[in-house]
Formats: C-alpha cells, structure tokens, sequence
C-alpha cells in the first residue's frame, strides 16, 4: 500500500519439486481457509499452513472462464490463455497442476500457457479447474488486505506486459516464457497476503512508519521468519518447470533473460508510486542498458510523460 514490496531485498519465490498447494478438484463449497493473526512458530509452520490451503484465483478469472466455458465448443487455447495469464494465482495453478500431473513418458517442460492448455485440451482444462474459489471470498472480512494483494497483482501484471515487450525487442528466443516468469516474481508477496493477511498488513505499516527499516527486519518481527526462509520451504513443498525456476532466480543477473524479468518486476513496482519514484531514473538506465535503444525511444516505448522526459533525459558528456 505504497510501500516497497514485501520481499524487498529478498529474491523472488522460486519452485521446485514437490507437492504443490492442494488439488483443482472441483467441490460444491470450498471450506474456508484459516488465516493466523498471530505468528506460527517457525518457517516450515508457514510452509504447511501455506501448502494445505487452496489457492484461490481472481474472481474476474473465474467469471471469465465460466463464460468461455460455456461456449467450449468454439474456444481455443489461446483465448483461455489471455484469461489465466491475466491472473499470477490462475497461472501457479495451471503449471503446477501440470507439473503434479507429469507423465513419466513427457520428456520437457511445459512453460507458457497456452502450450500448457494445449497439452491438457479444452475440455479437460474446463473441468479440472471449475468452481474455483476466490481471492475476493477468501478476503471478505479483510478488505485492506484484499487491496494490497489486488495492487501487488496489478504490478505482476504490468510487469509482465513489459518483460513480453522487452523479450520481443531482444529477439528473445520464447518471449511467452519471460512473461510468464514476469507474472510469477512476486509470488511470495501474494500468497503472504491472501494466506496471512493480518500478518502481511503489520508488515506493510512497519515499513510505512518507517521507511528505512529493512523488509527482513519487519519480516522477522512480525512473522518470526523472513520471505527468504519461508520461501526455502516452498521451493521444496511446490513445483514448477525447471526453466522457469532459473528465469526467478536473481543470482544469475548476469543471464540478460533473468534481467529482462527482475527490471521488469523493478520498474512495474516503481512505477506503481508515480513519475517521481527515487528508483526509476536507475531503472532506466538499466533498461536501456537492457534493450540498446536511443533514450528517446526507449521512453516512448515505456511511455513516459511529456512533461516527466526531462527528469530521464542523459545529459550530453562536457567536450
């Protein structure tokens, strides 16, 4: 809530091998879920809590597909595809559903979505994921929380639209791999926010009244564990396709595909506070670091302001 992310100065959720939060069955009535208000007594605690509940998904996402749904006959996997990747929680669903499901004969990964529909078919991605629940639902008596976790999805969202944009100016080999990994980045932050909302909310405020204090140190205050150690236990207790594990993975930033997502993740999360953020001039010039464009181009590209061009405008060197 116009507050640096959750996982500031931590490295974005990552998965691996395991099992995945529970199954896309479909039941009449989703049991609600249990949200602690106090701290669980360690990051694995978080890790279980987390894994046994249902990830629930947008319900505009639900809404959507529910109509395309009803006209399965004449959809295609690429007009699902627009619906889930506009929803992070839709898209962990899908590939990790795919990933539990793996055949032992399939010998690659499947790491867009709409291959990821392909491979499962129309019909039975209609029926495995239906009556889905909902953020919405789920955060009914948190309404501050459903808006900070609503804002952090806006900024996946925008940030993979960016990341698409920036793969196809680098010719990238699969833009549609780099978007995908642009939506998941900030996955730690949002499954805190819709699994331990009370929770996630202190954090929010401790950062607020104080703008210096690191994420870790709030983090640890309030959870009694940081992003990163209960994000070592996700990587173990969720799954999802080997490249896209390395495409999150901040330690290979030399890797121009993992820069592509982590600037993109950057700038969307700046932006998100206005033209005036401190960071965006660094973001810039790392973008175009990034991409080789003239500046000018680049900022219309990323759509800056008239009237903010200059703030971002490279002086000429002194002859």
């Amino acid at each position: 809530m116009g507050v640096e992310s959750f996982t500031r100065g931590s490295r974005p959720l990552q998965f691996a091998a395991g099992e995945p939060i529970s199954s896309t069955r479909k039941r009449p009535h989703h049991p609600e879920m249990t949200l602690p208000a106090t701290p669980l007594s360690s990051a694995d605690d978080y890790v279980r809590h987390f894994s046994s509940q249902e990830l629930p998904v947008l319900r505009k996402t639900r809404r959507e597909l529910e109509a395309l749904r009803a006209a399965a006959d004449t959809v295609n996997a690429k007009r699902i595809a627009a619906v889930v990747l506009g929803d992070p929680l839709m898209t962990m669903r899908l590939l990790t559903h795919l990933e539990r499901h793996r055949a032992k004969s399939q010998n690659h990964d499947i790491t867009t979505i709409d291959r990821a529909i392909m491979m499962m078919g129309v019909e039975p991605f209609f029926h495995t994921f239906a009556d889905l629940p909902t953020v919405e639902d789920a955060l009914q008596a948190h309404p501050r929380a459903l808006i900070g976790v609503l804002k952090v999805i806006g900024n996946a969202r925008r940030a993979a639209d960016h990341a698409r944009e920036w793969a196809v100016v680098r010719h990238d080999l699969d833009p549609n791999e780099i978007t995908v990994a642009a939506l998941l980045r900030e996955a730690t932050e949002i499954v805190c926010w819709v699994f331990a909302p009370e929770l996630t909310q202190r954090v929010y405020a401790m950062q607020h009244a104080d703008p210096t204090l690191r994420s870790t140190v709030a983090q640890k205050t309030v959870f009694g564990a940081t992003a990163d150690e209960i994000q070592l236990g996700l990587i173990r207790a969720w799954r999802l396709p080997e490249l896209l594990v390395h495409l999150l993975d901040e330690t290979l930033s030399e890797n121009p595909r993992v820069r592509t997502v982590k600037l993109a993740a950057d700038f969307a999360r700046h932006l998100a506070h206005g033209w005036d953020d401190a960071a965006l001039p660094t973001d810039i010039d790392l973008i175009e670091e990034l991409l080789r464009l003239p500046r000018d181009v680049l900022l219309q590209r990323i759509g800056v302001p008239e009237e903010h061009r200059g703030r971002f405008t490279t002086a000429p060197a002194a002859d």
